[in-house]
């Protein structure tokens, strides 16, 4: 499935199970692994995991889709879309979208590796980071030290 085949489906959705036209874009996003899908408030556009559609299929797919529809259509009505409003929920439970999406297996979870480490002058306490960080501004928490900031190599640690 392509974006323009899931642009059609998401119109015959909206049009099915919401009675009303999506006249904006919707698109599958590569990256999404935390969420099923997105509605963006400026663009009004929809973008949907394709992590999910390879993973579970079409069917939870679909309930994905009427949830971000449900965010697009009451926003466009000027009514509750967000996920606490008795309106959204209502909606959902309507059209049978669903709440929550399934997690992702664990393998396709993007596990970024340790670049950094901070080592405490003091006691020589480690603490690993994935971000930069600026030494000066923390303290060893075990003896409130002095730390230095090392850049791990990152063939050295598979």
């Amino acid at each position: 499935m392509d974006d323009r085949k899931l642009q059609q489906w998401v119109e015959h959705i909206s049009m099915s199970s919401f009675g009303r036209p999506f006249l904006h874009q919707a698109r599958f996003n590569r990256r999404l692994r935390s969420t099923g899908g997105r509605y963006f408030m400026r663009s009004h556009d929809i973008e949907i995991s394709w992590l999910q559609y390879e993973q579970f299929g079409a069917a939870d797919v679909e309930k994905i889709i009427k949830h971000e529809l449900c965010h697009y259509h009451l926003h466009l009505l000027n009514r509750g879309f967000q996920h606490r409003d008795e309106d959204f929920k209502q909606l959902l439970q309507q059209v049978g979208g669903s709440r929550y999406c399934r997690s992702l297996p664990a393998s396709l979870k993007r596990k970024e590796p340790y670049r950094y480490k901070l080592v405490c002058l003091s006691c020589r306490m480690e603490y690993m980071r994935k971000r930069k960080v600026d030494p000066k501004r923390f303290a060893c928490g075990r003896c409130s030290g002095k730390l230095k900031l090392l850049h791990l190599d990152l063939q050295t640690q598979s």
